[in-house]
């Protein structure tokens, strides 16, 4: 084996090894699929999200639990929508963290034990979001328009939606996480859903929109007002 062989030998291990430890890094622990469901004049509206949690697995354990999707939008018809955005208010604050346990801590309600982050991922079946689990819920009088979101209260929908309107009910399901970072669909497994901003198309304006959606909505502001709606 010549010298440069070997040492091209070498360096492709070494990606390799890169490589596989990015995989393990950022693999997520576990993903699930959040579905809203809601009762209108016309019948059942529902959608769901692809939502991934990764845990912190740097060796110095200095960053912290991330969620990659975003907020579940369902079109009522007539113009009229619910978004369930990534975040629960916790009295005067917006906590975008809370999103990461809304699987986790729904299974363990369901089964009546608590249920650890390392067994989440061998959950099945799909169990309901009650109570302070459901993550806050908004609506738009004009999806273009940031400035027209409205909080909507999970018992009293039809304050905002109008009669005949009622939130039916938020469930979650643990999926597999397939074969990540090619879980393109499929048998590869299905991936984190994205297409947010073409049902509010304000998200890809320069500024801070999201900042001015929350505002409206009358919730509290934060610094990283982007993520109620979508992350990376």
């Amino acid at each position: 084996m010549s010298f440069i062989s070997k040492w091209a030998g070498l360096l492709g291990l070494l990606a390799v090894l890169v490589i596989g430890d990015q995989i393990r890094i950022n693999r997520p622990g576990h993903k699930y699929r959040l579905t809203v469901e809601v009762t209108t004049p016309e019948g059942i509206r529902t959608a769901s999200g692809i939502l991934s949690v990764v845990p912190d697995r740097n060796y110095n354990r200095s960053g912290r639990t991330v969620m990659r999707g975003e907020a579940v939008y369902v079109d009522l018809g007539k113009g009229k929508n619910l978004v369930a955005l990534l975040a629960h208010q916790q009295g005067p604050k917006l906590d975008l963290d809370d999103i990461n346990y809304v699987a986790l801590r729904a299974y363990g309600a369901a089964r009546g034990n608590r249920v650890s982050f390392t067994d989440i991922g061998r959950q099945t079946g799909i169990v309901p979001v009650q109570g302070e689990q459901i993550p806050v819920l908004v609506s738009f009088a004009d999806p273009k328009d940031p400035a027209t979101a409205r909080l909507v209260a999970a018992d009293h929908a039809n304050l905002v939606l109008g009669d005949g309107y009622a939130i039916r009910g938020l469930t979650a399901e643990v999926v597999p996480n397939g074969f990540w970072p090619i879980d393109f669909g499929g048998a590869l497994g299905e991936p984190v859903t994205r297409g947010i901003e073409a049902k509010l198309p304000w998200l890809a304006v320069p500024g801070d929109p999201a900042a001015t959606a929350l505002k409206a909505a009358g919730l509290p502001g934060t610094a990283e007002a982007r993520e109620a709606f979508a992350r990376k």
